[in-house]
């Protein structure tokens, strides 16, 4: 005698139920395993259970797992529907990836045959926009040709460029023509399926439960599975307590897609089947009843929002309904971040099961990182995208390489990953990388050179070292295009010997799982290669880039297990005692739809395509199920990027909808959910908040006589006067600032560029007067500054030739007065002077000096920026009047001048001019003996060098401000003296 089947005969669908809130996995097993109650165990076998996600499996097993034991039904997801007799009809689907490819191929010859369809830069983001629009006519059953029939005669001109792309992938929906893809297979296989079950319908029962059927195949499969003998559905966060007329009016897509019980109320219209007596499938109560009546009236569509007032006042009392829902609004997405962070803390504390659901990765990756500090590593259902693990970053780095000539830094940024020479000896590696960086930033190599490298290497005793840097990281760029493959080998060739080392030994670059996935991934990429097209290094690197983009890494070991971030799709599996819905702003949750390039929403409307709405109305329902939960917490920031944030619509409407209740005491409960949120940010605000230590105050050390500077240069002496904690630093502490990787094209170098190209003017000009023209000067600066081995900026370059070729005029007609008064003789000459009965020595480098006929020494000094005044020079920037002093006392070697007749700065910035040094009112020998008394404070035992002494203007920079502390006092303050020993 044969069993009663395990659902009642009726006429009509079969379908379920599970209320917002109510546990969806447990509820299932519970009410599947009450059905099979008194039956033998093997019927629980024949049960063939349909879930939408393999998460929502997992979960499902998991619970069966826990008893009491029985047989597991048959679970199988919805992308998994074929019939295996079947499947031997149907052609073997096409990879996404080699369709991808394909795409790429297609795509980059018809931008070549037409550039002014769209820019190059976009042929990946296009590529693969069509590769998603192609899925979604698979998924709707929409052909070409029904897109193609769209009257868009107010759209033209957008429309024949969408056409130009389309019309390349209709071979792909022709049957028989091409192998289809994944998702033309799965339609494919469904549409076998649902021929075979109209032909012989199974007997056995089949329960389709967790999906909301938003996609065109799984709504065609939720009808046909319950109209069969012994189908069900069994819905995920139905809305039992919305009325029947607001289920009549969710039928059209362009006003209730946004709802969330748009795809029920379209499902339960086309199976005639009245929404408000629709049966629940398990007797799970909601944790609060009253809380889904709640956010049910807030989330009505626009339309009948004015059923708030009717309705509203028939709600329960609504402190009661919202005495588990917190609501955060912190100032900042940070401070949100670490509100979460430290409920969720609390939550491993007390081993309470705690999720995180946000579609916000930036604020899970602020979670993440916010809970490392208590070393809590949250379970994360996305994982970490392959592009940002070390392998991932390490061959985009290398995938770089063949764009462009290598810099500094990208040539130091890969030795200093952890996966470059990680094959033996990282030890000496990781000290030669430190001593060549030293190197480059001192010689300012902004494109480092093999020559270069190697010879550094035999200099620095690492010659083998040297030369494996030099031999795989300086290649040229690769020009023209390549074949896929040829660039895949090339690359991996290059990334694996980068990662061996010089002794090639075996590398760290496809060990662990992100190295074994990375490797996966490549491989996978080099199998389809042959499908791909002809690609630039800019085009491959961007390829590259977006394969492993497309992959993730999950750890399934390392995680809390108590401490979930999953994504909104999630919250239908629960099983969580705490709910955080992070990220509830406008863009973030509910994201915006992305721009369509092809169809805008109108015309998906007509082809039958989906809605940018739907996004919306997933979401919508996604946050309807997660709300109801047994505690709930709704958090947002107020402000993002330092610009003003909107809530999300459905807090906006809950807030409005509780405000507008006092009778049932909405602004009461309201204002307790946001004191509730207020509590957890004052504890961020106090874990975020700095130690509070004493402003420094104004530094003056007063180091040991014999410590101090023994020598110092002319332009030195300056900074001693103007900032004298700088020559403490510099001279004393022997600090000094590191150059930069790429130096920039900064005023010392147009200085000493500018001062070369004069130089080398001015000696060429004293054999050969024929050249004092402005067409000479301009020649000798194209010379110099032209060089792009100098000056590797081209745009820098053409800035400061007109510069000079500016001021070519005037200079030239003031070089033949100097030149009347004296004849050019010494150029960069050294010099030194002392003064014994201190033991110091004053260095200086003269830029010219000329002798006139009487054997008198004219000094020159040329400024790039503005030359100072008589009066700083008498009081602060003494260098010429030093100058001028040292040449009196022979302090210039072969240079005995009877005395200093002139000292000019020649200023050769954008308004030249001749500043001459005071000589006059300060005689060299005045200068000398005011020096020597300058220096003999200085090394009085008490005296203190004081930081920005007597600087020129507030906004002057020290490359020594923040050791001083600078900002933590100011210039007004009084310096505090400390003695040294």
């Amino acid at each position: 005698m044969s069993e009663p089947a395990l659902f009642e005969p009726i006429e009509g669908p079969r379908v379920y139920g599970l209320a917002c809130g109510v546990d969806f996995p447990a509820a299932l097993v519970a009410g599947l395993r009450a059905r099979m109650e008194g039956r033998p165990p093997e019927e629980m076998a024949k049960v063939e259970l349909i879930l939408n996600t393999s998460r929502m499996a997992r979960r499902v097993k998991a619970i069966f797992d826990q008893g009491p034991a029985t047989l597991l039904p048959r679970i199988r997801l919805l992308t998994d529907m074929a019939d295996p007799a079947a499947l031997r009809d149907l052609p073997a689907p096409v990879p996404p990836l080699r369709r991808r490819l394909e795409l790429t191929g297609l795509v980059s010859k018809l931008l070549d045959a037409q550039p002014d369809l769209a820019p190059r830069a976009a042929l990946f983001d296009l590529a693969d926009s069509l590769a998603t629009l192609m899925d979604e006519m698979q998924d709707e059953g929409v052909s070409p040709d029904e897109i193609a029939a769209l009257d868009v005669s107010d759209e033209s001109g957008h429309w024949q460029r969408a056409l130009s792309f389309l019309n390349i992938v209709q071979r792909y929906f022709e049957q028989g023509e091409e192998a289809p893809d994944t998702i033309a297979f799965r339609r494919y296989a469904l549409e076998q399926r649902l021929k075979s079950w109209e032909e012989r319908p199974p007997e056995h029962p089949i329960i389709l439960a967790g999906s909301t059927g938003s996609r065109g195949g799984t709504h065609r499969l939720m009808c046909a599975v319950s109209k069969l003998p012994q189908g069900a559905l069994v819905l995920p966060g139905y809305d039992f307590d919305m009325p029947g007329p607001v289920w009549g009016g969710l039928t059209d897509a362009l006003s209730g897609e946004d709802h969330p019980q748009f795809r029920f109320a379209r499902l339960l219209h086309e199976l005639a089947l009245d929404p408000t007596t629709l049966p629940h499938w398990d007797g799970t109560k909601p944790p609060s009843p009253a809380r889904n009546k709640l956010v049910s009236l807030a989330l009505r569509p626009a339309p009948v929002t004015d059923q708030w007032r009717s309705e509203g006042v028939h709600l329960p009392d609504l402190p009661e309904a919202t005495q588990d829902v917190t609501l955060l609004e912190a100032n900042s997405k940070r401070e949100e971040a670490m509100a979460i962070a430290l409920r969720l803390r609390q939550a491993a504390e007390d081993g309470v099961t705690a999720a995180l659901i946000t579609p916000d990765r930036m604020l899970t990756r602020q979670v993440t990182a916010a809970l490392d500090r208590w070393d809590i590593l949250p379970d994360d259902s996305a994982g970490i995208p392959l592009q940002l693990t070390p392998p991932g970053r390490f061959l985009r780095q290398v995938a770089a390489l063949f764009q462009r000539d290598l810099t500094a830094e990208s040539l130091l940024s890969l030795l200093k990953h952890p996966l470059t020479h990680s094959g033996s000896e990282r030890n000496n590696h990781l000290r030669a990388t430190r001593e060549l960086e030293l190197h480059i930033r001192d010689q300012s190599w902004p494109f480092p050179q093999a020559h270069l490298i190697t010879a550094w290497g035999e200099a620095a005793g690492f010659p083998d070292w040297a030369a494996w840097v030099a031999e795989t990281f300086c290649h040229p760029p690769v020009s023209g295009k390549r074949a896929l493959a040829d660039w895949l080998a090339h690359h991996r060739a290059r990334a694996e010997a980068i990662a061996a080392g010089p002794e090639m030994g075996e590398s760290e670059l496809w060990k662990e799982g992100a190295g074994r996935k990375a490797r996966q991934v490549v491989e996978t990429l080099e199998g389809e290669a042959a499908h791909g097209t002809d690609l630039s290094a800019r085009d491959y690197a961007d390829l590259f880039g977006a394969v492993l983009g497309q992959g993730e890494l999950r750890d399934r070991d390392a995680p809390h297990p108590r401490i979930l971030i999953w994504g909104t799709l999630e919250a239908r599996v629960m099983g969580a005692d705490l709910l955080i819905l992070g990220g509830l702003n406008e863009g973030s949750w509910p994201e915006i739809p992305g721009a369509d390039p092809w169809l805008n929403r109108r015309m998906r409307h007509k082809a039958g395509l989906l809605l940018p709405e739907r996004r919306i109305g997933l979401a919508a329902h996604d946050f309807q199920q997660a709300v109801a939960a047994q505690e709930v917490w709704l958090t947002r920031a107020l402000k993002s990027d330092d610009a003003e944030t909107v809530p999300a619509r459905w807090v906006n409407r809950m807030m409005n909808l509780m405000n507008g209740l006092p009778a049932r005491h909405g602004p009461e409960a309201l204002e307790d959910m946001q004191e509730r949120g207020r509590h957890w940010l004052a504890l961020a605000r106090q874990v975020e908040a700095p130690i509070r230590t004493p402003s420094a105050a104004r530094p003056s050390p007063v180091p040991p006589v014999a410590a101090r500077p023994r020598q110092l240069s002319v332009t030195e002496i300056k900074t001693l006067i103007r900032d004298p904690y700088s020559i403490y630093a510099k001279r004393v502490l022997r600090l000094r600032p590191l150059n930069p990787l790429q130096r920039a094209p900064d005023a010392l170098l147009r200085g000493i560029l500018i001062h070369q190209v004069f130089e080398e003017y001015v000696r060429e000009t004293v054999s050969d007067p024929g050249l004092l023209s402005p067409e000479a000067l301009r020649t000798k600066a194209a010379e110099v500054i032209g060089d792009p081995e100098v000056l590797p900026f081209p745009v820098t370059r053409h800035v400061w030739q007109a510069r000079i070729g500016r001021i070519a005029e005037w200079f030239v007609r003031t070089e033949k007065a100097r030149q009347a008064l004296a004849r050019p003789v010494h150029f960069e000459v050294r010099g030194s002077s002392d003064i014994p009965a201190l033991g110091f020595t004053l260095k200086g480098t003269a830029d010219r000096i000329d002798i006139d006929e009487r054997g008198n020494a004219h000094l020159y000094d040329y400024k790039t920026g503005a030359a100072p005044t008589a009066a700083q020079q008498k009081n602060f920037d003494k260098q010429l009047l030093l100058e001028a002093a040292m040449v009196e006392r022979g302090a210039f070697e072969n240079l005995h001048p009877r005395h200093a007749e002139r000292a000019v700065f020649v200023s050769v910035s954008a308004n030249p001019n001749e500043v001459e040094a005071p000589l006059d009112d300060v005689p060299p020998q005045k200068v000398w003996a005011q020096f020597e008394t300058l220096m003999g404070r200085w090394f009085e035992p008490d005296r203190g060098y004081t930081a920005r002494a007597a600087m020129l203007s507030e906004n002057d920079f020290s490359n020594y401000d923040h050791l001083s502390r600078f900002g933590e006092w100011d210039v007004i303050d009084a310096a505090e003296r400390e003695m040294l020993e």
